[in-house]
């Protein structure tokens, strides 16, 4: 399955410090420091509250994009950064962080476009990839990392995720591999049992 290059990595409104840690989901790639990051963080989304966007909006000069975004003038990774959006759905405003390659100039639409889009689905649904994408966001550092040299050769560089597993005790996983229950097992009580949505 090719995923969309657009991805909600949070269900729910993260609160101001879940935001801080999603700004960098990827802080343990083993390649940090290496080439560009930037296509695994383009295309990330997720909702945050008023306060949250107002004070992002007030913490620097913002680059106004449109009426209802603006972009952070700190790069994450060459032409990615934050971009924070204010859109109207069903009759309400809401607030969203994604990040979105510049170089592209719109990559911002495209984006506006996509979360508008999913948010206004008639039936609240969750996508298997909007599953694992909020595990992996909401899973603190010391339970989540990549597959090092100790994997097989295809393996090395995917997310991997610590899993109970009974008996057996703690176990490592590729965070792509788990299965419908041990995913189920992972969400939060409110997510479990949402019906499965048909990915764009």
């Amino acid at each position: 399955m090719t995923l969309s290059p657009i991805r909600k990595v949070f269900q729910g409104i993260a609160d101001r410090r879940e935001m801080f840690r999603m700004f960098d989901r990827h802080a343990q790639r083993p390649d940090r420091g290496q080439g560009d990051a930037g296509s695994l963080y383009a295309g990330e989304w997720f909702e945050i509250g008023q306060a949250a966007h107002d004070y992002m909006f007030e913490a620097l000069p913002p680059v106004i994009l449109a009426v209802d975004m603006f972009a952070l003038r700190e790069f994450l990774t060459r032409s990615v950064t934050s971009v924070f959006f204010t859109l109207w759905i069903d009759g309400r405003a809401r607030y969203f962080h994604g990040y979105c390659d510049l170089a592209d100039i719109t990559s911002g639409g495209h984006m506006r476009k996509a979360i508008v889009e999913r948010e206004t689905r008639p039936v609240r649904a969750m996508t298997r990839q909007e599953r694992l994408e909020h595990i992996w966001s909401s899973t603190h550092d010391d339970y989540r990392g990549y597959a090092g040299e100790r994997w097989p050769a295809p393996d090395r560089g995917k997310r991997t995720i610590s899993v109970y597993g009974g008996r057996q005790g703690t176990t490592l996983r590729l965070l792509d591999g788990l299965t419908d229950q041990e995913i189920s097992e992972k969400l939060p009580v409110h997510l479990r049992y949402l019906p499965d949505a048909i990915a764009a």
